[in-house]
Parts: structure tokens; sequence; C-alpha cells
């Protein structure tokens, strides 16, 4: 009787291991959804951040960044481009330069001595005013992007179609 009470004491192999492919799919499931959750904030926010920054960055309207919200801020459930740009030069200084992208959005673009600056094949060592530029970094607490690979253009995109899809011209 000892015995047969062992026997069912013993779990079951083959239910240990769906248990386990269970509960690493649950922790899989928890990771993913955790990582959007960060992604997310992150977008949340850098957007957050620019427009707390916006006098700073760009000496904003009088009235506020509040009292012009809607010829400045991205459309209802949008987000910044937090890694991110894309436009014209406006501005060179020598921390970075100005950007006005989609939207007539203007970010300011920060850069360093690890930034890489590229036209076509080759590393060049600076941006110009009028340059077409695409830009990937990291966003910092100043809503300001901290540069790490910029892509400088030949000549602005045909006919700006990318400005247009955000219906800018």
């Amino acid at each position: 009787m000892d015995e047969e009470k062992k026997e069912k004491k013993k779990i079951n192999p083959d239910r240990l291991k769906w248990l386990i492919v269970g509960l690493g799919c649950f922790a899989a499931a928890v990771l993913i959804f955790s990582a959007g959750i960060f992604v997310g904030g992150m977008k949340a926010r850098f957007s957050y951040q620019w427009a707390e920054s916006y006098h700073q960055n760009f000496a904003g309207p009088r009235q506020g960044f509040l009292g012009d919200w809607q010829k400045v801020a991205p459309l209802p459930g949008d987000f910044l481009e937090a890694h991110g740009a894309f436009g014209e030069v406006l501005e060179v200084s020598e921390s970075g330069f100005i950007i006005k992208g989609p939207g007539e959005m203007e970010k300011t673009i920060l850069t360093n001595e690890k930034t890489i600056i590229e036209k076509g094949r080759e590393k060049i060592s600076e941006v110009r005013a009028g340059d077409w530029v695409t830009i990937i970094g990291s966003p910092n607490d100043q809503g300001q992007i901290e540069a790490k690979l910029i892509r400088v253009f030949n000549q602005p995109p045909a006919n700006n179609s990318l400005m247009k899809q955000k219906n800018v011209l």
C-alpha cells in the first residue's frame, strides 16, 4: 500500500514538461509586453520633454507653447520621432544644428566627436545650412536628439514627397 501512495505522489513527466513550457511562454509574453510599455513610455517622455523645453530650444511663441499648440504640436495621438529625424538643415552651431522636418517641425540635433556624418559612401566632417539630412540618435532630457549617424543627401527628395505626406506643403 505504501508503494501505491508513492506512485500516486510522483509527478508525471509529461505534465511537468507542459508546465515548464507554459511558464516559459508566460514569461516570454510578460517580457514582450514590458518591452512595449518601455518603448511607448520613452516615446511619450520624449514628446513631453520636447514640449517642456520648446522655449529653450527654439525661443518659441511669446504666448507660450500651449497658447499656439495647434500650429506646433503633432496630430492628436501622434508622438514625435524621438530616435531620428529627417529634414533640411536650417542653422548650424558648434554643438549641432537645427532642422526643419515634416509638419514644419523644428528639432535640435546635437553632435559630438563620435557622431558619424556620411554623404553617399564617404565620411564628411560637417553639415551645412541647406543640406537635407536623416539623423539617427537618442533623445535627451531637453527634447533634443543626440546624433549617432547623420546621412547627408545630394538633393532634396523629389517634389518633397516626404513633407507632403504630412500635409505640410
